[in-house]
């Protein structure tokens, strides 16, 4: 059932891809603003009871919904299944960035790169050269496809229904949204959200760094994993992504991190990962990992399935 929920919410997205932020994070935003205006007084306990309406009440929501429609019919849970993978994954949410950046270097377009860059991070990206920016955008794109493919995958597999893939969600959510306001914001409001998402992700974390060893140098991805990924700060407020980059790095045979320029004064960020200077055709060789990473992942749920059918 997993494994073709999966399958069904891949096919799906590549035909009509969801516009993520009208649909899923503009009423996500809505609700938290809610929560913070009404809960928000600076505590950290604050910021727990209003994680746990959002979260939880989500959550609860998304399981009950299944259970009421696998009840009826099976056909119905699974049918919710794909429609709540739908809004809480995928590829085409950052890929058309990642698309346009590589399409732009090829044509030697630096300044349309630089732009692209830019609006997908958020910050400006003036005065980076062609290396800069194929390295930061392979960063974004191993960090996003961890965040909205292989995190979700990994939830939606570890706990019954859509329930996993609705807490990753909202829980990433939430640590962006609440997870990265200063303390004199906010006060320690938003402390737990990032708390509770450094839990949550643990585990997906290392599946995804995992899945990129296997399926990429498997020696050195390893080896940047156990020394490298430490180092790794990165601007992520919820934590963690270094494991991952560095991982993906070693696979990929690539440098990532290192200093660059970015609002007119040089960032202090780790070097990473092993081999050459990022360029375009790093760049795409970072998409064949990630999507041979996706098949072990559904030939790993194949063969459980099958252990599972046999097993009966």
């Amino acid at each position: 059932m997993a494994l073709l929920s999966l399958v069904a919410v891949l096919l799906l997205e590549q035909i009509r891809p969801l516009p993520y932020r009208w649909v899923v994070y503009e009423p996500l935003s809505k609700l938290a603003r809610v929560l913070e205006s009404f809960f928000n007084a600076g505590e950290r306990k604050h910021g727990v009871v209003a994680w746990l309406i959002a979260a939880g009440g989500l959550v609860v929501v998304a399981g009950a919904v299944y259970a009421a429609l696998h009840a009826l019919n099976p056909l119905l849970g699974w049918l919710w299944n794909v429609l709540v993978l739908y809004l809480t994954m995928g590829f085409r949410q950052f890929s058309h960035y990642y698309t346009d950046i590589q399409m732009a270097l090829r044509m030697e377009d630096v300044p349309h790169a630089r732009e692209l860059l830019g609006e997908w991070r958020g910050r400006p990206a003036d005065g980076l050269s062609s290396s800069d920016i194929a390295r930061l955008a392979i960063e974004e794109a191993l960090g996003a496809s961890h965040r909205h493919v292989f995190g979700v995958i990994v939830c939606f597999v570890l706990l019954p229904g859509p329930c996993g893939a609705v807490l990753y969600r909202v829980a990433a959510f939430l640590a962006d949204f609440w997870g990265r306001r200063t303390a004199m914001e906010s006060g320690d409001f938003g402390t737990f959200s990032r708390q509770a998402f450094a839990v949550i992700d643990w585990l997906p974390l290392r599946a995804t760094a995992a899945a990129f060893a296997v399926v990429g140098n498997f020696e050195d991805a390893v080896y940047c994993w156990r020394t490298q990924a430490a180092r790794w700060a990165g601007g992520d407020s919820a934590g963690g992504l270094g494991v991952v980059l560095a991982s993906g790095a070693g696979a990929l045979g690539v440098r990532l991190g290192m200093p660059v320029m970015e609002l007119g004064e040089i960032s202090d960020r780790a070097e990473i990962g092993l081999g050459e200077e990022a360029d375009v055709d790093f760049m795409q060789s970072a998409v064949g990992l990630v999507w041979r990473a996706l098949l072990l992942c559904l030939l790993l749920l194949l063969l459980v399935s099958i252990a599972g059918l046999v097993g009966r």
